[in-house]
């Protein structure tokens, strides 16, 4: 019976670092969201300066969620800037940038800001709820909402400014439904 033993416990292991080395050959970014094409989880948060923001406000304009950290480097660092300057040149066409900080120190998240002059609005999710609502398991993510407020598109890592432009402009040449 020892012999027995004696394999039987090495042999278990092998389903299990088979899995393993399964999972650590999956990139993350494949995984599909199952958020997309359904109504984005609503979610009301203090921005760094102390107003609600409140994503329910902007129903009826397209709408970037992006999730980010100032201890994400450099992926967040190079996004920042490309978020700002989109935010900018789409804002008077019905598209709203909202930053939401995670898992950060409140005078990290508005040193961030300073240093790159965002002026899009920005709240922290203190308690996590709303990353954990929108599936995120990383910094930065971003959700590409609809007018309707549907999620059309999930982004994994830091979003360029063409990345930005050509995924806005496809939603703003959807044509509204009622």
């Amino acid at each position: 019976m020892s012999r027995l033993w004696r394999w039987l416990i090495p042999l278990a292991t092998v389903p299990v670092l088979a899995l393993l080395a399964y999972g650590f050959r999956a990139n993350p970014r494949d995984i599909p969201s199952p958020l997309l094409g359904r109504p984005a989880p609503g979610f009301t948060l203090a921005t760094l300066d102390g107003a609600p923001l409140a994503l329910e406000a902007h129903r009826g304009k397209i709408v970037v969620v992006n999730f980010w950290a100032s201890w994400c480097y450099p992926a967040c660092y190079e996004e920042a800037p490309a978020l700002e300057r989109s935010w900018r040149a789409y804002r008077d066409r019905g598209v709203v940038v909202v930053g939401v900080d995670i898992q950060d120190k409140r005078e990290a998240a508005e040193k961030f800001v300073r240093d790159f002059g965002l002026t899009f609005p920005t709240g922290q999710d203190l308690k996590g709820t709303v990353s954990v609502d929108y599936g995120v398991y990383g910094v930065p993510e971003t959700f590409f909402l609809d007018r309707q407020g549907r999620i059309r598109v999930k982004h994994v890592g830091a979003v360029t400014a063409d990345l930005f432009r050509e995924t806005v402009d496809r939603l703003l040449a959807e044509s509204v439904t009622p």
